[in-house]
């Protein structure tokens, strides 16, 4: 499965982005795909993830901010980031997990936040 992250860029606080994650390959083997993010310094952190059924999960950071979604025909996930914080500056990647596979992984994409 390759993974391609697009949406990224600069935006003021208490704006908004749209992240996009499009998927090729074989969509069969995929048990659920995360947006996880990376800031500076800092360990790698999931940020929502949602199964082929809908399921989403999200980190409490981003309850009520962020929405995760896809659109199967276009095997895209979404990622709608809404009220951003200065706190949320990361690059983000996206990831789907694939057991007993080894996940894939996109590359990044940066979200800059300023205040």
């Amino acid at each position: 499965v390759q993974l391609q992250a697009s949406g990224g860029g600069l935006v003021q606080a208490g704006g908004s982005l749209r992240l996009s994650c499009a998927a090729s390959g074989s969509m069969s083997s995929i048990s659920a795909v995360g947006w996880y993010r990376q800031a500076p310094g800092k360990q790698r952190e999931l940020v929502a993830a949602i199964t082929p059924g809908g399921s989403t999960h999200y980190q409490d950071s981003a309850k009520g901010r962020f929405t995760i979604s896809r659109d199967n025909a276009k095997n895209t996930v979404y990622l709608q980031m809404n009220s951003l914080k200065p706190e949320d500056t990361a690059v983000y990647y996206c990831n789907a997990k694939r057991p007993p596979l080894s996940d894939s992984w996109g590359r990044g994409t940066l979200v800059t936040v300023s205040s």
